[in-house]
């Protein structure tokens, strides 16, 4: 079934805008998940075991990430991502319900983050993929300016969601928030109307051989591979570890909490203006060389704002910056990428992106507490945008 006409604009178009209130309440219910996870952790076996909880699901998403790739390509990404959203619903209220009787205990809390990791696994390959069956190849950078919108404010809304959820019922009143947003998701995806089949017949190629076939097609073709390459340097410092350095930075410089969620506000807000912006561009001109303008002044920004000692007001003032610039790659490298990429492939080369960004990302939390207590906060902040400038000179390669 058509799931966009050609005379809709992106932002009318009901099913674009169920995949976008689907994938901000499912983004929006991790941000609160995590923190949930985390403060229950930390109650129930001190703040040194939250690291090994957190990991503990973060190494079933990163091993079993290109798996789901594959899977949205043999079943079709909205099945599984319906799959996916059941079974982190069902995962998170169980969670809640034993939590609110039995308070929190580290087993099930592990066994939790385990079981949400896996379905972390096959959730987001498919959320890659999902786009270009909902609208046509030329939307696709309204699309993902939607996107970069629902991630921007998702990274607003959930810490406050979540802190309001402790503060009225603990953590199984938070466990319940996420449940609940995720069944919001659940709702959304299950009205979607895709491009071509929903449910692609099952090939009777072993999922191994499909993994394969998937990394010889990205290897295949240089420029798609390259690509993958700049999205995953571009976005991997901005999944999270920026914002502990800025955490970080703003507890070096004595800065208060108020303008602490100045900064970390005015990135967020900025980032999502940028998401609006894009979403009404009819057609970008000469996009790969915007794309590494944007890594280009990214780097300086980050670098900027670590390096200098700009007063809170400056300081605020680059955040906004920050934020609008590093926008624009999320946004642009991923139109592109599905713009190039054969329909049949979508699925697995998601999964190698995610990985490289969402996967991988984690990594560099430790990498910055480590670089942060030996050199400061504004080092780690600087290696940052020598990754993007990495990037940007990867982005610039024909």
């Amino acid at each position: 079934m058509t799931a966009t006409a050609h005379g809709t604009a992106v932002h009318r178009d009901r099913d674009v805008l169920r995949w976008l209130g689907a994938y901000t309440s499912s983004v929006t219910g991790d941000v609160v998940y995590f923190t949930a996870l985390t403060w229950a952790v930390a109650e129930a076996a001190g703040p040194a075991r939250a690291g090994l909880v957190l990991a503990a699901g973060a190494v079933p998403r990163a091993v079993l990430m290109l798996g789901g790739g594959v899977l949205a390509d043999r079943f079709g990404p909205r099945g599984v991502l319906v799959g996916s959203d059941l079974v982190r619903c069902l995962t998170v209220l169980a969670a809640a319900a034993l939590t609110y009787v039995r308070g929190p205990e580290l087993v099930p809390l592990c066994v939790l983050a385990v079981c949400f990791g896996i379905a972390d696994a096959l959730f987001l390959p498919a959320v890659g993929a999902l786009p270009a069956r909902l609208t046509t190849r030329d939307r696709l950078t309204r699309v993902q300016g939607l996107r970069s919108l629902a991630v921007r404010l998702a990274n607003t809304v959930g810490p406050l969601g979540a802190a309001a959820a402790l503060a009225a019922g603990g953590a199984p009143g938070a466990f319940a928030a996420v449940g609940i947003l995720f069944a919001v998701s659940l709702v959304l995806l299950l009205a979607l109307r895709v491009r071509g089949p929903s449910r692609p017949a099952p090939e009777r190629t072993p999922m191994r051989a499909q993994l394969v076939d998937g990394l010889r097609y990205l290897r295949g073709r240089p420029a798609l591979l390259r690509l993958v390459a700049v999205i995953g340097l571009g976005e991997m410092c901005f999944s999270g570890p920026v914002g502990t350095a800025l955490v970080l930075l703003a507890g070096e410089r004595g800065w208060s909490p108020g303008i602490l969620s100045l900064l970390l506000g005015a990135f967020s807000a900025a980032g999502a203006a940028v998401g609006i912006a894009l979403s009404a561009v009819r057609e970008m001109p000469a996009p790969r060389v915007v794309l590494t303008g944007s890594l280009l002044l990214t780097a300086a920004l980050v670098t900027s704002l670590g390096l200098t000692a700009p007063a809170p007001g400056a300081a605020v003032a680059l955040c906004a910056a920050l934020g609008a610039a590093s926008g624009i790659p999320m946004v642009l490298g991923h139109a592109l990428l599905q713009q190039g990429t054969d329909p049949d492939y979508l699925g697995r080369v998601a999964s190698v992106t995610s990985l490289c960004t969402l996967g991988l990302g984690p990594l560099l939390f430790p990498l910055a507490g480590l670089v942060s207590e030996a050199w400061g906060a504004g080092v780690f902040l600087a290696g940052c945008g020598g990754v993007c400038l990495l990037a940007a000179a990867l982005a610039c390669v024909k």
